[in-house]
């Protein structure tokens, strides 16, 4: 689904406040970090850490989680393709928004198609989106199975699954390539966090 709206009268409203004013005023740059892999990988986990260790230091930050997302604003996508990519435009839509704001914006979605992702990129300025790609093996999200998705994506319950009977297209240069096999939750996090620190987003 496009960005172009289906009605023809709404007026776009510029604001009197610019994001760099905003920015001024909570001490930080906004910025959407895009946690993206295979379910189980591991995207929930260490985005919810990197969120509460950076508001531990006083980052103004929100993690926006998949499954949590498709309670409410998109209760209403499924899985096929087309659901998606809908899925991510909408999320992509309100990450820009938060990061508009100042704040250091975590979202955690399988999010398997690069274009979808690189839509997601082009909404925010250069150098304000940064794609994690939480890198677990598949052998290794199946190991872990947390929701027991893979029993039922093998046995046939769930269909279009992601890496069993539906495409990930991997990241082809991630700003961040998160190993996390034999790391700690927090060893993840901290990678991710050193890295947004030196890339200037907050101190």
């Amino acid at each position: 689904m496009a960005d172009t709206p289906k009605s023809q009268n709404i007026t776009w409203h510029g604001a009197e406040i610019t994001q760099e004013q905003r920015e001024v005023a909570v001490g930080q740059n906004g910025c959407v970090v895009w946690f993206t892999g295979l379910s189980g990988s591991g995207k929930s986990t260490v985005s919810r850490r990197v969120e509460q260790k950076l508001l531990n230091r006083g980052v103004f930050t929100y993690a926006l989680d998949g499954d949590n997302v498709r309670h409410g604003l998109n209760s209403d996508l499924g899985f096929s393709p087309a659901d998606r990519t809908e899925n991510i435009r909408r999320i992509g839509a309100v990450a820009q928004l938060f990061a508009d704001s100042g704040c250091v914006t975590l979202t955690a979605f399988i999010s398997p198609y690069r274009a979808d992702r690189d839509a997601a990129r082009a909404r925010v300025p250069e150098g304000r989106f940064i794609e994690c790609h939480v890198a677990t093996s598949l052998e290794a999200c199946e190991s872990r199975d947390p929701k027991g998705l893979y029993v039922k994506a093998r046995s046939g319950v769930i269909p279009n699954f992601t890496g069993v009977s539906a495409p990930y297209e991997a990241p082809e240069k991630p700003e961040i390539l998160l190993q996390t096999e034999g790391k700690s939750v927090d060893e993840c996090a901290d990678e991710v966090i050193a890295n947004l620190e030196g890339r200037g987003f907050f101190k």
